[in-house]
């Protein structure tokens, strides 16, 4: 009999094209889920009759308290090779294996840039204004040229995004806590003084770190008050890094000129959330990662990930 294999969150339908299946064709039933399960309950009754589960970056929260009520469970493969919402542990002791793949940084790259170039020359709203016969030009953008960027972590990422800010004749500093001045000078960045430096001199500030117990929250109020009313903020990295009541907070004032991002609390992000009407924000649903190269990388790392379990000789494991 065959195992049965779930995919969520394909959003596209496009996982069972992304990637040659044919491998495991013989071995395993695909059931592709569209739609998204916005609570442990439903996802218990979803994955009660699946033995392989695979998951897109952090959307699937797999606790401990999930993986007790699938019995049935034995492999998880998750795209990219680090994921905070699976309880290693809690797999480990129910027999689960844990499968990474990989992952480029090119995307949320480029969907960074898209969102700060989108807000610094009014796209949406001019693109809107043409097609709906609105006024001829009504924006005046704002300068990348010799503006200063301020880059909230300079790992795979943020060094890409800070190439990109000098190509465009930007002056880029840099901040994190580890960071050091030559490891700033080797990606093409100055190193800010502190982290309320770069806020306080920036016209734009894009976040690029990794979501921790050292790092949530770490743009709040008071942090955000320290921006200039002309400059930027944009998330493309995760969500509870910036307070989100903080930021809404701020747009809504006019305190800052306006925010990209792509990271929400909640995703989906609620009919009726106050995101979805903010004033001066520019936002995406988490699509950073989404494109081509990238899912055909997630869907063909997953069938190699569940042909060398099936054969007995795991890969890429994860925990």
């Amino acid at each position: 009999m065959k195992l049965r294999c779930a995919v969520l969150d394909d959003y596209q339908s496009v996982a069972a094209t992304a990637a040659d299946w044919s491998p495991v064709a013989d071995d395993i039933d695909v059931v592709s889920f569209t739609e998204h399960c916005a609570t442990e309950d439903e996802l218990a009754h979803r994955l009660g009759e699946f033995d392989l589960v695979v998951t897109l970056r952090e959307r699937v929260p797999f606790p401990a308290t999930l993986i007790e009520r699938l019995p049935r469970l034995r492999l998880i493969v998750a795209s990219g090779m680090r994921n905070t919402s699976i309880d290693y542990a809690a797999a480990e002791r129910h027999g689960v294996t844990v499968c990474g793949t990989a992952s480029t940084a090119a995307p949320p790259v480029e969907l960074t840039w898209a969102l700060l170039l989108g807000l610094a020359r009014g796209i949406v709203t001019e693109a809107n204004s043409l097609r709906e016969g609105g006024p001829w030009q009504s924006t005046v953008g704002a300068d990348l040229h010799g503006r200063r960027l301020g880059i909230l972590g300079l790992g795979k990422i943020g060094s890409r995004v800070a190439a990109v800010g000098r190509a465009f004749g930007m002056d880029v500093v840099a901040w994190s806590e580890n960071l050091t001045p030559e490891r700033a000078e080797e990606a093409g960045a100055s190193l800010a003084a502190s982290k309320e430096e770069l806020l306080e001199t920036s016209d734009f500030v894009s976040v690029h770190l990794v979501l921790s117990e050292r790092t949530r929250g770490l743009l709040g109020a008071k942090e955000l008050g320290l921006m200039r009313p002309g400059a930027y903020l944009v998330n493309t990295s995760r969500a509870a890094i910036v307070d989100q009541d903080a930021l809404l907070d701020v747009l809504r004032r006019g305190a800052i000129a306006g925010a990209g991002v792509d990271v929400f609390d909640v995703e989906p992000l609620p009919a009726g959330h106050p995101m979805r009407g903010a004033p001066r924000l520019l936002a995406t649903p988490h699509l950073g990662y989404v494109s081509q190269a990238n899912y055909a990388a997630y869907y063909g790392d997953a069938v190699e990930d569940i042909r060398a379990y099936l054969d007995g000789e795991p890969v890429r494991r994860l925990g």
